[in-house]
C-alpha cells in the first residue's frame, strides 16, 4: 500500500506493536526553528570556504573584486531563500525543487531535475565535499609537494561509504555526527577570522593596495568565478526538501533565512578578508589546501590544528549532505517517477537504504577526477539552470494561478531579479567552460528518452517487467526493505 507521506527515518511511538516490531511510519514534525537554522548552517558551513576562495580569485584577478563577489553571490542567495520561502510554503512538500517545478511545469520537467539531480550535482557535491575531506587529511604529510592523487581519492571514497554506512544504520547517529562536527566547522572559521584580522591589524594590508588592479572584463571568466562563490553558499534551499517536517513551517521556513543568510555572508566576507590579509592573490592560488596554508603562515606551532577542524567540517558537511539528499531520490521514487526500489526503506532501521546505496555509487564515480574546481564548475552550472527554473516557476504560478493560497508573498522584483542574474550565469560560462556546459546539458537532456520509456510508455512488454520485478526483489532481500505501507 502506497503512503502519501514522506518516509523521514523518524518514528512516532505509534510505529511499532506491543512487541517492538514495526507496523507503520509516519511523518512526524520533529524541527524548529532552531533545527532549521542548524540545517542551514550545517550544510552551508561544509567544504566550500576552504577551497572556493582560491577558485574565485583566479578568475575574477584581483582581491577588491574578489570581495565582491563574495558579496554578491551571498545577496544572491539571499534573494533564492526569499523566493523559495514562497515556494516552501505555497507548495507544502518535501521535495523542494522537484515538487516546485513540478507544481509549475508538470511531470517531465520535473523528472529531469531528479535525473540531472542524482546523476550530477547530488553525487558530484559528495565528491567534492569528500575531496575536500582527503586534501586536508594528507596536506600536513606533503607540506611542499602535490598531494597524491590516488590517495585522496581512496580516502575520498572510504569517507563517502562510511557516511553512508552511518546514515543506513541510524538516522540519529548522522545528527550526533553532525552536532559534534558543527565545532569544527565554527572553530575553523573564527580561527581564520580573528587570526586574519589581528594579521591586518598589526599593519599588515599590502595585499589591500591597489585593490581592483587585474580584474578580468571576461563576462565569462566573471560567471565562473560566481560558481565558486556560489558553492560555497549552497544549501541555502535544502530546508525546503523537509518542508513536511518543520513545525510552523509558515514561520519558521523564512524565519530560518532571515537569520541564516545574512550570518553566513558576513562570516564568509570576514574569512575571505582574513585569507587575502595573509596570503597574497599568487600565494591562494598555488595553495593546494588554502586554509592549511593560512594556518601554517600565522599559527606557528599551533598550525596543526587548522587541517584538523577543516578535515571536520568537511566530514561533517559530507554527512548532512547525504541525509538530506538522499529524501530527494527517495521522493522522486515515491512518485512513480524512479524505480520503486529507490522507495523502498530498511524495515530494521526505518532509513531509505537503497537510495543511500545508488547515490553513494554514483558519488565514486564522480572520483574519477580529483580536480575540485571542474567538478565545482560542473555541479554549479547544472544545480543553477534548475534552480532558475523553480524561480521561474513561482512567476509562472503567480500569472497562472494568482489565487494560491501564499502564506508568504514576496515582492514580484525580487524572483525577476533572481530569474536575470541566474540565466547570465547559465549562459555566460557556455564560452568559458564549453566541455563541462556541454557535458551537464546532454546528461541532463538524455532524461528525456528515460523519462518516456519508463513513465510514458505503459504497455511495457513482460519480459521487461519480469526482469524488473526481479531486479526489485533482489534489492528489496539485500537490503531487508519494503514499500511504505
Amino acid at each position: 500500500m502506497g503512503r502519501t507521506s514522506l518516509e523521514t527515518d523518524l518514528m512516532t511511538p505509534e510505529g511499532r506493536d506491543d512487541n517492538g516490531v514495526v507496523d507503520k511510519v509516519k511523518l512526524k514534525k520533529e524541527l524548529g526553528l532552531l533545527e532549521g537554522v542548524a540545517i542551514i548552517l550545517g550544510i552551508i558551513f561544509g567544504s566550500g570556504i576552504f577551497v572556493s576562495p582560491k577558485g574565485v580569485i583566479q578568475e575574477v584577478g584581483s582581491v577588491g573584486f574578489s570581495l565582491v563577489v563574495w558579496t554578491l553571490c551571498g545577496l544572491l542567495s539571499t534573494i533564492g531563500a526569499l523566493c523559495y520561502a514562497e515556494l516552501g510554503t505555497s507548495v507544502p512538500k518535501s521535495g523542494g525543487d522537484y515538487a516546485y517545478i513540478h507544481e509549475a511545469f508538470g511531470s517531465l520537467p520535473s523528472f529531469l531535475f531528479l535525473w540531472a539531480a542524482n546523476l550530477i550535482f547530488i553525487p558530484t557535491t559528495n565528491a567534492i565535499m569528500g575531496l575536500t575531506f582527503a586534501s586536508y587529511v594528507i596536506q600536513p604529510f606533503f607540506p611542499n609537494c602535490a598531494l597524491p592523487d590516488d590517495a585522496t581519492r581512496i580516502i575520498a571514497a572510504l569517507a563517502i561509504c562510511f557516511l553512508t554506512f552511518i546514515n543506513c544504520y541510524d538516522v540519529r547517529v548522522t545528527t550526533k555526527v553532525q552536532d559534534v562536527f558543527m565545532f569544527g566547522k565554527i572553530a575553523a572559521l573564527v580561527i581564520i577570522v580573528i587570526a586574519g584580522l589581528a594579521y591586518m591589524f598589526l599593519g599588515n594590508t599590502a595585499n589591500f593596495d591597489g585593490l581592483f588592479d587585474g580584474t578580468t572584463s571576461d563576462p565569462g571568466k566573471i560567471a565562473v568565478s560566481f560558481y565558486s562563490g556560489i558553492f560555497s553558499y549552497a544549501g541555502w534551499n535544502y530546508l525546503n526538501f523537509m518542508t513536511e517536517e518543520l513545525r510552523d513551517p509558515y514561520k519558521n521556513l523564512p524565519r530560518a533565512i532571515y537569520i541564516s543568510l545574512p550570518l553566513v555572508t558576513i562570516i564568509y566576507v570576514l574569512a575571505n578578508v582574513a585569507y587575502l590579509a595573509v596570503l597574497s592573490p599568487t600565494e591562494m592560488i598555488a595553495s593546494n589546501a588554502i586554509a592549511v596554508t593560512f594556518g601554517n603562515k600565522v599559527l606557528g606551532v599551533m598550525s596543526w590544528i587548522m587541517p584538523l577542524f577543516v578535515a571536520m567540517s568537511a566530514f561533517g558537511g559530507l554527512s548532512v549532505h547525504i541525509m538530506t539528499s538522499s529524501r530527494l531520490c527517495f521522493v522522486g521514487a515515491r512518485q512513480g517517477q524512479f524505480p520503486a526500489m529507490l522507495s523502498f526503506i530498511n524495515v530494521n532501521r526505518l532509513t531509505p537504504t537503497p537510495s543511500l546505496v545508488f547515490l553513494n555509487i554514483l558519488s565514486l564515480v564522480m572520483l574519477s577526477t580529483s580536480d575540485i574546481y571542474v567538478l565545482i564548475t560542473y555541479c554549479s552550472m547544472v544545480e543553477s539552470l534548475f534552480i532558475t527554473l523553480s524561480v521561474g516557476g513561482l512567476l509562472w504560478m503567480r500569472w497562472k494561478q494568482p489565487n494560491m493560497t501564499r502564506p508568504i508573498k514576496i515582492s514580484i522584483i525580487l524572483p525577476f531579479i533572481f530569474v536575470l542574474v541566474c540565466a547570465f550565469l547559465v549562459a555566460m560560462p557556455i564560452y568559458e567552460r564549453p566541455f563541462e556546459a556541454a557535458m551537464g546539458l546532454i546528461i541532463t537532456l538524455s532524461g528525456i528518452p528515460f523519462y518516456y520509456a519508463g513513465i510514458r510508455w505503459k504497455s511495457k512488454p513482460k519480459w521487461f517487467l519480469k526482469g524488473l520485478g526481479e531486479m526489485t526483489s533482489g534489492v528489496q532481500k539485500l537490503f531487508l526493505s519494503a514499500k511504505e505501507d
